[in-house]
């Protein structure tokens, strides 16, 4: 299935100033940057058809791919100069990149690049600022079971605030930590149909206009997810990804995982 990309937005909660210039998904854990992670984890389940929506800083997105290094991913032998590659990650990776505007919401910028997936009646989409080790073939099997329009991913609230629950007089009744509510927010990973572009006008959104249109008709359907899944709207939540990765915490890694035996 193809893999849409949504890489063009401004990320100002992840910038360290007016002179920084990448976008989000070029924001670094370890030696590669966010976008690398979440197009190697789809990779992983054989979705290697990539449609990257470009907007702000498109230039670096380009410039990664265009003279990207296995070397520094991969293990390989040095052999009179000439690098021989152990094994490899991006090279079977079909990758198209599409300028969809500056200041396009999510919507339009899928709308924009509807021709590229040739008419393919389901696809993956994802905003490529979050990692997860969300089962995908599960996900992707739920929703071909239906005849719904769109799936998304949704995940518990990631909040550590807390909500109280008062009486008139103002007398607390009971405190609950928000993550312990009934409430689920959206997790970024969606399979979609086609019939989700009939209700995404001319500079709407995915969720507010997209989904929000399939729900009131009943043909949204949600994929809870209590299991690892980490955003990086901020600086903190990028730079605590970054640790994790070089303390070996990485369960985003699926195809680091072995191979389970089937002796």
């Amino acid at each position: 299935m193809k893999v849409v990309l949504f890489c063009g937005g401004y990320g100002m909660r992840m910038r360290n100033g007016a002179a920084d210039d990448v976008p989000k998904p070029m924001a670094m854990v370890g030696p590669r940057p966010l976008i690398w992670h979440v197009m190697r984890y789809y990779a992983h389940f054989g979705h290697t058809e990539f449609i990257l929506c470009l907007g702000y800083g498109a230039a670096h997105i380009k410039n990664f791919f265009l003279n990207y290094q296995e070397t520094i991913s991969n293990d390989f032998i040095l052999r009179n100069g000439q690098a021989e590659l152990l094994s490899t990650d991006i090279a079977d990776w079909t990758i198209t990149f599409v300028q969809t505007g500056i200041e396009s919401p999510i919507g339009e910028r899928l709308r924009r690049v509807r021709d590229y997936l040739d008419g393919d009646e389901m696809f993956l989409a994802n905003y490529a600022d979050v990692l997860s080790d969300v089962p995908l073939p599960d996900m992707i099997e739920r929703f071909r079971n239906t005849d719904a329009g769109a799936s998304m991913m949704v995940v518990p609230p990631q909040s550590s605030f807390h909500c109280v629950e008062m009486d008139e007089g103002g007398m607390v009744g009971s405190i609950t930590a928000v993550s312990e509510m009934p409430l689920w927010e959206n997790g970024g990973y969606f399979v979609l149909r086609q019939e989700v572009f009939d209700h995404i006008p001319e500079n709407g959104d995915l969720v507010a206009d997209g989904c929000g249109e399939l729900a009131k008709r009943g043909r949204l359907l949600a994929y809870p997810y209590r299991g690892f899944w980490k955003p990086t709207d901020t600086v903190k939540e990028r730079a605590a990804l970054d640790n994790a990765y070089t303390h070996g915490e990485k369960p985003w890694a699926l195809w680091e995982r072995p191979v389970a035996s089937t002796a």
